[in-house]
C-alpha cells in the first residue's frame, strides 16, 4: 500500500497577507504545493490529502487542487471551528488539523505545511521507511536550525532532542531570530546553528489516532481555548514518552524554504527557479 501525503494548508497566512499556500512561484503560476506533490509522487506516494478550512475552499480547488488532481488523486478535509469558543478566529493549531483525518487515512502517511519546501531527499527518506513501518514506527526529518531561518522576521520551530537516531522529544520555541537567538519563557538566549528542528515533516502509522484523540479530549479540557495551541509535535512527543511509539529521525542537510512573510518570496522563486534549471523538475 503506497504511504499518503497529507497537506496542512488551513491557515491562511496573517504574517504574509494572503492564501500564502497559492502564491505563484514560477512563471508559469506554480506554487511551493506543486513542486511537493511533486516530489512526494516520485518518492511513491498515492494520493494527497488537503487539509483545508471549508470557508476557503473553492478557492483553494480552483487556485491549487483542480490542477495537482490531474497529475495524482486528492481528497480534501476540512478543519472544523466547532469547539472553538467564541472571540477565537482560528482553529487549535496542526494536532487539531490531523485530529480531522482520523476518519478518512487508514493507510501510513507523511504530513507537511503546505508553505513549505522541503527538498526530494526528504520524501525519499519518510517515504521509504513508511512503506516497511509497523504501527507505532515514525519517523520524522530534522533540519538544521540555521537553515530554516528567516532574515525578515522571528520564526517558531520545534527544537528536537536526538538519541541514538530517534527521537526523545521536541520543545517549541515561538520566537527565534535569524541569527539563531531566541526569546523563550521570558528569557533570551542562542542556539547553535547546527540544532535539529522539526518543519512538521513527519511519517506516521494510522495508530497516531488513538493518541491525538486522547490528546484533544484532555486539551478540550484543561487548556486555555481562548489562545492555546494544540501542536502535533507535542502529542509525538507524548506518545513517545509513554513508550507507545518511536521516531525515527532522518537529518537533512537541505536548505529549507517556507513562506512565513511575504519578502520571502523572491529568495524561493530564486533557490527553486535554480532547481528547475538544473533539471530537478523535468516535466512539472
Amino acid at each position: 500500500m503506497k504511504p499518503t501525503l497529507v497537506v496542512m494548508a488551513a491557515g491562511m497566512g496573517s504574517r504574509f497577507g494572503g492564501l500564502k499556500q497559492a502564491e505563484p512561484i514560477t512563471e508559469d503560476g506554480k506554487g511551493i504545493l506543486d513542486f511537493s506533490v511533486y516530489d512526494a509522487k516520485k518518492a511513491g506516494f498515492g494520493k494527497v490529502i488537503f487539509i483545508i478550512r471549508e470557508d476557503m475552499a473553492e478557492d483553494f480547488k480552483q487556485l491549487v487542487g483542480n490542477r495537482i488532481s490531474k497529475t495524482i488523486p486528492v481528497e480534501y478535509v476540512f478543519q472544523t471551528m466547532d469547539d472553538v469558543p467564541a472571540g477565537r478566529t482560528k482553529p487549535f493549531g496542526t494536532g487539531h488539523a490531523i485530529y480531522c483525518c482520523r476518519n478518512i487515512v487508514k493507510e501510513p502517511f507523511a504530513i507537511i505545511n503546505a508553505d513549505d519546501y522541503y527538498g526530494q531527499n526528504a520524501f525519499f527518506e519518510i517515504g521509504k521507511h513508511l512503506s516497511i513501518a509497523k504501527q507505532g514506527q515514525y519517523a520524522m526529518t530534522a533540519y538544521k536550525l540555521a537553515n530554516t531561518l528567516s532574515k525578515n522576521g522571528t520564526v517558531s520551530r520545534g527544537v528536537c532532542k536526538v538519541e541514538e537516531g530517534y527521537l526523545k522529544n521536541v520543545t517549541e520555541y515561538t520566537k527565534i531570530n535569524s541569527d539563531c537567538s531566541y526569546i523563550l519563557d521570558g528569557e533570551v538566549g542562542v542556539l547553535p546553528k547546527e540544532t535539529p528542528v522539526s518543519m512538521n515533516l513527519w511519517g506516521l502509522t494510522p495508530d497516531i489516532f488513538e493518541y491525538i484523540t486522547k490528546e484533544y479530549q484532555l486539551f478540550l479540557k484543561t487548556a486555555n481555548l481562548a489562545k492555546d495551541e494544540f501542536f502535533i509535535p507535542s502529542v509525538i512527543s507524548n506518545t513517545v514518552n509513554a513508550g507507545h511509539a518511536t521516531v525515527k529521525v532522518f537529518t537533512n542537510a537541505d536548505k529549507w524554504y517556507g513562506i512565513t512573510y511575504r519578502e520571502d518570496l523572491e529568495e524561493i522563486k530564486e533557490a527553486i527557479g535554480g532547481y528547475i534549471k538544473d533539471g530537478l523538475y523535468k516535466g512539472i
